[in-house]
């Protein structure tokens, strides 16, 4: 820890929070796969991740969202350097909001009232956050910014799930079920009804992933010129 103070204070990249924000990547997307493995009944293709709270194995659930937030907490202190500009500061900004509303996501299930405020500070904040701090980074002399596509993925998979939603709902409408009188998460779909939300649902974590990684990878190289 005091290592990573001293970087920060010195204003050079840290190593070691990129490394934190590598390892707490890994755990979210291990738990996130034994999720999968451990609770079959949620079929991935339709149903959000959020569901597993209701599943046996809440736990895990709540150590991806945690973990998840603690590798946007990290990759914060690993790119605080970029904060001399202006995109940096704001894209540390919406970082950090994306920590609270991936930790508010853990902390309040999908049962809780807090969770849809939760995602919707979470998931724009970090679709915002890759964007500007790759910029950020491919402005500073000191790092090499990860490629531009990677820091794309998550919002387009967001609008994906967007629209996603849109058609699942569509299609619950024209058989017959109104979500609106739902007392909960539906069990299963109606004849004639497929979705595939889940699986944009899905793509905004690896897409997450993947960029905290390149992002931390790209911090690791600089640190160590």
């Amino acid at each position: 820890m005091n290592a990573i103070a001293n970087q920060v204070g010195s204003g050079s990249f840290s190593a070691a929070a990129a490394y934190a924000a590598i390892a707490a990547t890994a755990l979210s997307g291990s738990a996130l796969v034994l999720l999968h493995v451990l609770s079959p009944a949620f079929a991935p293709s339709w149903r959000m991740v959020s569901e597993y709270a209701n599943g046996q194995h809440a736990w895990l659930l709540l150590l991806v969202f945690a973990t998840w937030a603690l590798s946007s907490v990290a990759l914060t202190v690993a790119l605080w350097p970029v904060w001399s500009s202006a995109f940096g500061k704001a894209g540390l900004i919406f970082l950090v909001l994306a920590g609270v509303g991936q930790m508010m996501g853990g902390l309040f299930d999908i049962n809780h009232k807090l969770h849809g405020p939760a995602a919707m500070i979470g998931i724009p904040s970090l679709c915002i956050a890759t964007v500007l701090l790759t910029m950020a980074m491919s402005r500073h002399a000191g790092i090499v910014a990860p490629p531009m596509w990677s820091a794309h993925l998550p919002w387009i998979a967001f609008a994906l799930m967007l629209g996603m939603f849109a058609l699942f709902f569509s299609a619950l409408k024209s058989a017959g079920v109104d979500v609106s009188e739902q007392t909960g998460p539906l069990k299963e779909l109606p004849p004639g009804v497929s979705g595939y939300v889940g699986w944009a649902n899905r793509l905004i974590f690896v897409s997450s992933y993947l960029w905290t990684v390149l992002a931390a990878l790209a911090v690791v190289k600089a640190a160590a010129r």
